[in-house]
Formats: structure tokens, C-alpha cells, sequence
């Protein structure tokens, strides 16, 4: 859904929130994670050439610059930075813009803030050679994996403590936070949600929605592959997902409505298919109206995912696009992604340093079991699959 607003693909927030994903414990996720684990107009030449002749467009670290103060000075020459699908209620993106402002003084452009990760690229490729094109990209894997070559290679600081498995080694692209899969719920007006077999039951007739058309969206796959999991399929077979979806369409509980915070509030969508993050940061809101939103992961069927940061390589702002990067894998960055209720990449090594908001992490939703975080192979062999089904089968 979107509660926030939904993501991918509209990124409305993909849950009842919005759009683009895992930590069992956050500081067990990582381990865990690891053990399962087209051409546009070229970009105008950068003028971010501090002393020394160093250019920040192709500047693969901070070094090349001349070193966090110079790769501040640069951005700071240039003045602005180009962001987009960046719904404030997104992981928290609105708190993390405004940190970014107010510590390094420079305009933040936020564009679409309700696009989803493919309308990052093609804003990318229609605005390519013009000051309005995305400096930074955010991507739900599908995407981001299907475009590297328009990503410019930088290695943040923090870069050599991010494990290997959520990170291109020449730092294309790093994943950033992620979340779990999960169900949705208003207590006050369905039964609690103990299995995904629970919501074939008529008690959930005509409340059920997936956030996002998961030919396309990252929540909307991951909520069909939940399924297919604690339905006998893998991470290499998304059909017995499908036909769990059919099967909540051919008894009336599945509504083809993308959720949004309306959505939830009016009572039309009680029962949300997205990301645990996005879930947990309308909790409150939600809460002040009324509305009791609770949160289920099945034990059977733990689906994780994270999203991927990557630069621009026509960015027209190189020198504040990755230092909006450096800030992001900071200790700032990475708890304001944990307040908003996603879970850090980081977490694990915050959580040795002391640096970690426990209090924060502590307010996540337990999950126990296994995780099951698809690779690019599985997500377009699954993604086919859909393709071809699930307009047949569940409609939409």
C-alpha cells in the first residue's frame, strides 16, 4: 500500500505505506542475510573542479576530491542537490532531507516524491544534459539492477564496512536499508492475522490489498513471493503465489486498490500487504486516529529486501550527489532510516560501535525464522512469471 504513499510503483509509500527493503534483529540481519542469503542526451560537463583539478564527476571517493572537506567545499560551490521519489514519510527521507540542508547549507530539489524506482530512470534518460535530471537514484532491486549502466562508481567512507553481499564491489551501487515483508492489519475491524491462510476466511472479504502491481513494484512482488513461500513455492518459483492471490480474488477478499494513508483511515483497506518499515511508521499516525495497526511477518515465510543508493552518471550536481551519499552511510544517516522504521544496512556495525538508536530498533516488529532475499536471476525469473499470469489469474 502506501500507507505512507506507495513506492513501486507509484511510491506512494509502499505500504499501507509506499514504495521501495532486513534484519531479523537488525544487528542478526546482516549475518543472517549474508548465511542465506537506453541513451539519453549526455550530461553537461561538471563544474565542481575544486583546486587541484580534480573533477567530481568522476571522482570514485572522497580521496579524489581532496577529502571530506573538499568534496563539501565542491558541493557547496555547486549549491544544490537533485533528488527524487522521496516521499517524506518514506523511511524517513523528509527528516533526512532536512538534516542534509540544515548540515551542509545547500538547496535540496525533491521531484515526485510519489514515483516509483522505473520513473527514477526514465526522469534520468528525459532529463539527461539539463539541470533538473536526478542527481541520486534509490531503486527497488528489479530496477536498480537493470540500469548499472547509468550509475557512476563512488565508494563512500563507510564503504569497507558494508558486507560484501549489499554492495557492488567497485561501488556502483550499495544497498542502503530494507525491511521485511509483512501483513498489515486494523484490529478493529478484522480478526488478528496469525497466517496468511487466515485471510482466505470471509471475515476478510473485500479487505485485502497489495501495495503496488508487482509486475512492476518491489512491495507488490515481495508480497506475492511472501506468499508463494509460505505456500510450498521458493525464491525460484513465485507461482504458488499466484495462485494464492487468485484464490483471495475468487473468494472476494482481494481488492485490486493500491493502499494508500486514506485508504487505510476510511477503512476501505484493513488488511495491507507491504514492507514492515513502511508499516511501522504510520503505526502512531494511525494510532491518533483511531485505528489499532498492528503488524504480522509469518515465521514461514520471512522475505527480505533491501534498496539500492547509486549516483547519477549525468548527475548535474556530481559533487553534492555523493555527498549525499557519504551522508546516508553515516551513523546520522543510517539511524534517521531506523527511526523511520527501515533497518540499516549498517546496523550490525552501528550496534558494535555504540552508534546505533537502540531505542529506535527496539520499536521494530519482531520477526523470527529464516529470511529469503531474492537474487537478480530469481526476481526476473519471478517477474516473467507474472508477466505472463497474474493479469489472467488475479486481474488488475
Amino acid at each position: 500500500m502506501s500507507v505512507a504513499g506507495s513506492r513501486e510503483p507509484t511510491r506512494t509509500p509502499e505500504v499501507p505505506l509506499r514504495r521501495k527493503p532486513v534484519v531479523a534483529a537488525a544487528s542478526l540481519a546482516v549475518a543472517t542475510l549474508v548465511a542465506l542469503a537506453g541513451c539519453g542526451a549526455p550530461a553537461p560537463p561538471s563544474s565542481s573542479a575544486p583546486s587541484g583539478g580534480a573533477d567530481a564527476k568522476t571522482a570514485k571517493d572522497a580521496a579524489a576530491l581532496g577529502g571530506m572537506s573538499g568534496l563539501e567545499s565542491a558541493c557547496k560551490t555547486e549549491g544544490k542537490l537533485n533528488v527524487i521519489a522521496l516521499p517524506p514519510d518514506w523511511a524517513n527521507y523528509g527528516k533526512i532531507i532536512d538534516a542534509f540542508k540544515a548540515k551542509y547549507g545547500v538547496t535540496v530539489e525533491s521531484a515526485q516524491p510519489d514515483a516509483n524506482s522505473q520513473d527514477e530512470i526514465n526522469a534520468a534518460k528525459q532529463l539527461a544534459g539539463t539541470d533538473r535530471a536526478p542527481d541520486v537514484f534509490d531503486l527497488g532491486q528489479g530496477v536498480a539492477l537493470a540500469n548499472t549502466g547509468m550509475y557512476a562508481p563512488y565508494k563512500v567512507t563507510a564503504f569497507d564496512q558494508i558486507p560484501a553481499p549489499f554492495k557492488d564491489a567497485s561501488g556502483v551501487w550499495v544497498n542502503d536499508y530494507g525491511g521485511y515483508m509483512s501483513v498489515g492489519y486494523d484490529a478493529k475491524k478484522v480478526p488478528a492475522v496469525t497466517s496468511l491462510a487466515d485471510l482466505l476466511k470471509p471475515e476478510y472479504k473485500g479487505k485485502i490489498a497489495l501495495n503496488g502491481d508487482p509486475t512492476q513494484a518491489s512491495a507488490g512482488y515481495n508480497g506475492v513471493l511472501m506468499a508463494s513461500i509460505a505456500n510450498g513455492g521458493s525464491a525460484d518459483d513465485i507461482a504458488p503465489g499466484v495462485d494464492y492471490f487468485k484464490k483471495l480474488a475468487t473468494a472476494g477478499n482481494f481488492l485490486p486498490v493500491d493502499p494508500t494513508p486514506a485508504t487505510i483511515e476510511s477503512g476501505q483497506t484493513p488488511v495491507v500487504f507491504d514492507w514492515d518499515y513502511l508499516q511501522a511508521a504510520q503505526v502512531d499516525k494511525l494510532k491518533a486516529k483511531g485505528i489499532d495497526w498492528q503488524i504480522y511477518v509469518p515465521d514461514n515465510a520471512v522475505v527480505g529486501g533491501y534498496y539500492y543508493q547509486a549516483i547519477n552518471a549525468g548527475a548535474p550536481h556530481p559533487a553534492c550527489a555523493r555527498l549525499w551519499q557519504e551522508y546516508l552511510y553515516t551513523p546520522d544517516g543510517q539511524n534517521e532510516f531506523l527511526r523511520g522504521g527501515a533497518r540499516p544496512v549498517l546496523a550490525d556495525q552501528m550496534k558494535s560501535a555504540n552508534t546505533l538508536d537502540t531505542a529506535a530498533f527496539a520499536k521494530l516488529p519482531p520477526v523470527t525464522g529464516s529470511p529469503v532475499v531474492s537474487n537478480a536471476d530469481q526476481v526476473k525469473k519471478g517477474t516473467d512469471v507474472l508477466n505472463s499470469t497474474w493479469k489472467t489469474a488475479v486481474g488488475g
